[in-house]
């Protein structure tokens, strides 16, 4: 198993993932890209002393980018984890 700070790279903020932080105790991070649903529990469980239901994951490819020459590069393509927490438990994250 790899160390949890390899796992976890940051919590995601947006306003999807703060409706689903309030409504569904919910969290967003972004993942290692090797990193799979147990790795990520164990991580998230150790890290901030939860308990966590349910891991859901979905990677994202780079886009294309240009900047004002000829030749293209791309973004890093990434993986977010979706991280549903037990009812009472919370992440203090600000």
């Amino acid at each position: 198993m790899r160390d949890i700070y390899q796992v976890i790279d940051t919590v995601r903020m947006s306003e999807k993932a703060a409706l689903l932080q309030e409504n569904d105790n919910t969290y967003t991070f972004k993942v290692a890209q090797g990193a799979n649903k147990i790795e990520i529990k164990q991580a998230v469980e150790k890290l901030f002393k939860v308990k966590v239901l349910d891991v859901r994951t979905s990677n994202y490819a780079g886009k294309a980018k240009r900047r004002r020459r000829a030749d293209a590069g791309r973004t890093a393509s990434w993986k977010k984890a979706i991280v549903r927490l037990k009812d009472g438990d919370s992440l203090d994250l600000i």
